[in-house]
């Protein structure tokens, strides 16, 4: 027996519940809604002569070179401003694995965001900031001593997964929520997709990483999540029609006060289920 929701349509998704969701169209208009939403969360703060905070994730992966070129086009600096990303894949050494590693996400940073940026607009060093495995508090004082975080970006992993926060199928969801940075042991259906960015070698895709905490997530003033994978079809359903629970741990979107999900329109399209 199938699910009862998925079979939700596209014009019910998010009906009842407390995330909002928004079709953006198709992936390039999703990658350019994400990033103007993360420039207005910098320049939001900047109104208020202060620096922004946020936490951001590598997928989706498209927004980048965008913001890059949005910040570049109107002069916007963002040298205060604090870039936490979610995560980081570890050797089995539970080490960094090398930023020339064609998986490290320090090295797609650097390439798809900090280096197409204008010397005298990018972020400061210190302020492009990976959870560190050798220092896990480090992400907890860095956002107590700057108030918090404006906005968590984020997309969602095939198992309803946020950052690399692995569903626990016998964990209470307040326990669930209280776990912070930490290094975790990779799902076998995470390494399963993601190795589709090697060929498919999922040999080549670490099997442990380094990663932002729920308790991080759900304490940032914004959740604002993005799918446009044509299998997320069912997850987004899973997400915002099925039971919150660690099971799924994208469907804690639904304890915030400010959450937001925005979908391609072939994601908010109901899934096809049929054999063929």
């Amino acid at each position: 027996m199938l699910p009862s929701y998925l079979s939700v349509p596209a014009s019910e998704l998010g009906r009842g519940q407390p995330v909002r969701v928004h079709v953006a169209g198709d992936a390039k208009a999703l990658a350019t809604a994400m990033a103007e939403a993360m420039l207005e969360i910098v320049v939001e703060a900047q109104r208020q002569q202060r620096a922004a905070t946020l936490i951001v994730p590598v997928g989706p992966v498209d927004q980048f070179p965008i913001l890059a070129r949005l910040i570049n086009q109107q002069r916007v600096v963002c040298r205060e401003a604090a870039f936490i990303n979610m995560d980081e894949y570890l050797t089995d050494s539970d080490e960094w694995i090398a930023e020339s590693h064609s998986l490290s996400f320090r090295g797609f940073m650097r390439r798809q965001f900090y280096d197409l940026l204008a010397p005298d607009l990018a972020p400061l060093p210190q302020y492009r900031v990976f959870p560190d495995p050798a220092n896990l508090s480090a992400i907890q004082r860095l956002i107590d001593g700057r108030g918090g975080v404006d906005s968590c970006f984020g997309g969602i992993g095939i198992n309803g997964h946020i950052a690399f926060n692995e569903p626990e199928e016998n964990v209470p969801v307040a326990d669930f929520a209280r776990l912070s940075t930490r290094v975790v042991n990779l799902a076998c259906e995470t390494r399963t997709i993601n190795s589709v960015t090697v060929g498919g070698e999922i040999s080549v895709v670490p099997k442990r990483a380094v990663t932002v905490g729920m308790k991080e997530i759900l304490a940032s003033r914004r959740l604002r999540f993005y799918c446009n994978r044509p299998w997320q079809s069912a997850v987004v359903r899973r997400v915002l029609h099925g039971p919150v629970s660690a099971a799924c741990p994208a469907s804690l979107l639904r304890t915030h006060p400010d959450a937001q999900l925005c979908l391609t329109d072939y994601v908010a399209a109901a899934p096809d289920v049929r054999l063929r």
